[in-house]
């Protein structure tokens, strides 16, 4: 069993990862701030479902340096597991400091904290924003992506260029996961399936964006959960077949991996309207809306990688999913349909 410390314990993914990590008997050290980007409580209610012995949380910001190396210095995790960061496509345009701030200052300083305690394996969440521009489908880890279309995406792609040079620099090991549209229970309220949902039920209309011809590699978290679960047991390594004459991005002479985790089934968005409106019962308000600055019209993620090293794909279908989800929101907020 290991110290794994996980950041972002009280989000969406990191809680449900910390769960599964502590059930399997692993040391978990939770780091989370709590901001109030969406309601506390309900990160604290996440928090909750984390009772255990093995569990020790520190709230603190990844900006602020000495509690982190503080953290780091006390409890020794020999994984890290960097899950925090500042969420969300469209509120980057809003508020880009708090990306910097969250996504590139507290990023750096866990790679620091990782380099000088000598952690066994950094394990880190990019995002499948960094495709930007591409056209190319599916997306693959080969593919150029130095064209993001929004702030969010320029920093975990940042995040992705960072973990090289610590890779490059002092031999650190480092995964970096570009999550697909993540869904499930106990999701963050500003995601399409939350909006949607509480949208239907309270007889809402809901936002419908490029008219609704979006499409979406919709991922449920579970899969996300065992995909990680399964590569903290295989920390990156160096590519043999790795030379600057033929480069593949998504790994290196390093010890250096990136994966998509993806359904590898895209999904309209009218579809994934039409399962919540399966489960709920009820027929949407549909409003629809052009396609917003920052967003993309379609992904779609390549997993053959991820595949081929844990043998494990995302494979949950998505009306099983919004179920799930659904199931565990008519229960948290006790409505009665």
């Amino acid at each position: 069993m290991k110290k794994v410390l996980v950041t972002g314990s009280a989000g969406f993914i990191g809680s449900h990862l910390s769960k599964r990590l502590l059930a399997e008997g692993h040391e978990v050290i939770g780091i989370d701030n709590i901001n109030d980007y969406y309601d506390p409580q309900l990160k604290e209610d996440r928090l909750s479902q984390l009772d255990n012995d093995n569990f020790t949380f520190v709230k603190t910001d990844l900006e602020d340096l000495e509690i982190i190396n503080k953290a780091f210095e006390q409890y020794k995790p020999e994984i890290v597991i960097n899950l925090a960061a500042q969420a969300g496509v469209r509120y980057s345009l809003e508020n880009p400091h708090a990306y910097v701030n969250s996504n590139v200052v507290g990023f750096t300083n866990i790679l620091e904290a990782c380099r000088h305690y000598k952690v066994e394996h950094l394990i880190y969440a990019s995002s499948s924003s960094v495709y930007g521009a591409n056209t190319s489908k599916p997306f693959s880890t080969n593919d150029n992506i130095d064209h993001p279309l929004s702030l969010y995406a320029a920093t975990k792609k940042s995040n992705e260029l960072f973990a090289h040079t610590y890779s490059h620099l002092y031999g650190l090991p480092t995964t970096g996961l570009r999550f697909f549209t993540v869904y499930g229970p106990w999701g963050r309220p500003d995601m399409a399936l939350f909006l949607f949902t509480k949208a239907i039920v309270n007889d809402e209309p809901i936002d419908v964006y490029n008219y609704g011809k979006m499409m979406r590699d919709f991922t449920y978290v579970d899969d996300i959960v065992e995909s990680i679960a399964r590569l903290t047991k295989r920390p990156a390594q160096p590519n043999p077949e790795w030379s600057g004459a033929n480069p593949n991005p998504g790994s290196s002479y390093a010890p250096y991996k990136v994966y998509n985790i993806g359904n590898n089934s895209p999904v309209r968005l009218m579809d994934f309207i039409e399962a919540i409106e399966n489960k709920l019962g009820k027929t949407a308000k549909k409003n629809f809306l052009p396609l917003q600055p920052g967003d993309v019209p379609e992904t779609y993620a390549n997993v053959e990688d991820l595949f081929r090293d844990i043998d494990f794909k995302p494979k949950t279908t998505i009306q099983e999913g919004v179920n799930k989800f659904i199931d565990w929101y008519l229960d948290y907020y006790e409505v009665k349909l």
